[in-house]
């Protein structure tokens, strides 16, 4: 019988938003199987699983199998998680800030992409828009998107090492704006934002009387010469949910294990109206489980018409898989990630050289 008699997918059309994953897949189909026997490195996505020089330390995985074995840990958990996993989070994260969280103020979820959903669910309201910045990681616009919230971007300014647009803000924002999304360290840019930025960004929201989502996966693995500071720094300011996980800095993406964090010192977003909002949300989830950026000039590559072409063709004639800058909204850009062998990476990027070289509108080539 047709879906449709049933009103099955009537109302809710799919999203045109390109995700990381299908785009790769699409790249991984368009490979050459006859391309001089050359083996498929991908540098597209972030996995580091994926590589036998990437693995986390013997201690995490010692807790894990003594978890197991004490049999205490095989039934549900609560939905926001078990309380002493909350409190060692919030002693975890209060050491980097100016005031103490308690367990109340963290809630436990299956990986950071969970807690990406809750937060803009429980945000969502009527008419409901956020601020997004471009580019950004995919996933805050499909959920967007399926939860009926207006996307509004703001750009990323690479000539100022990828800062916030802050005027760009204020002019998007209006009375039904619910947040603004910060991913710091930035994803997929890399850029670090520093305590100056982050307080000017928290000032803007206060002014705006809108939440700051800061995307903290990659807090630990902060790279050049700004350190990493935590936007909850500033939750005195403006009240941050402030999302993170153990996949990146334990390498362990699989363990699917994240956290939302309420950064609320003044108590704003703390009405039991809002927290129980929250907390029958986490019920509906269920408990959870007891790069780089390569900047392309077209103009410089003959029978290349965009980044998109570029990839597709990188993956038919070299089997090197990046990832297209449409992917995370930005174009003319790919995305490369490092996590992957030494060798196979140097493979790679030698392969990227020669299909450069050899596709230069340069007689010479580069």
């Amino acid at each position: 019988m047709d879906a449709q008699n049933w009103g099955v997918g009537q109302e809710i059309e799919v999203p045109h938003n390109v995700t990381i994953k299908g785009i790769l897949d699409l790249l991984m189909g368009s490979i050459d199987s006859n391309n001089d026997g050359k083996k498929v490195i991908s540098l597209g996505i972030g996995d580091p699983t994926a590589y036998s020089c990437f693995y986390t330390t013997s201690s995490a995985q010692e807790a894990v199998v003594e978890s197991l074995r004490s049999a205490k840990f095989n039934g549900y958990a609560p939905t926001s998680g078990l309380p002493q996993t909350r409190r060692a989070l919030a002693e975890y994260l209060s050491r980097d800030l100016p005031y103490k969280l308690s367990l109340d103020d963290v809630y436990v979820t299956s990986g950071c992409t969970q807690a990406i959903e809750i937060a803009l669910s429980i945000l969502t309201r009527p008419g409901a828009n956020i601020l997004l910045p471009r580019p950004c990681f995919p996933i805050y616009e499909l959920c967007a998107v399926f939860r009926n919230i207006e996307i509004r971007h703001f750009d990323l300014l690479p000539e100022k090492g990828w800062e916030v647009d802050l005027k760009a803000v204020e002019d998007l924002a209006d009375h039904n704006t619910v947040a603004m999304v910060i991913i710091n360290p930035g994803n997929p840019c890399g850029n670090v934002y520093t305590y100056q930025q982050l307080k000017k960004i928290a000032e803007v929201a206060k002014r705006l009387r809108i939440a700051v989502i800061a995307d903290e996966v990659y807090g630990h693995l902060a790279f050049g010469a700004n350190p990493f500071v935590p936007m909850g720094v500033f939750g005195s300011i403006a009240p941050v949910l402030t999302l993170g996980s153990l996949s990146k800095r334990w390498l362990v993406p699989g363990w699917r294990l994240g956290w939302l964090v309420t950064n609320d010192p003044d108590g704003i977003l703390k009405s039991p109206k809002f927290v129980e909002r929250l907390k029958k949300y986490c019920d509906i989830c269920g408990g959870p489980a007891t790069f780089m950026q390569v900047k392309l000039n077209i103009s410089l590559l003959k029978d290349i018409s965009d980044e998109l072409d570029f990839c597709f063709k990188l993956a038919k004639e070299e089997s090197v898989i990046v990832l297209p800058g449409l992917a995370v909204g930005l174009k003319n850009w790919v995305r490369i990630t490092f996590a992957v062998e030494p060798s196979a990476l140097e493979e790679a990027l030698e392969r990227v050289k020669c299909f450069c070289e050899r596709h230069s509108s340069l007689q010479n080539g580069y």
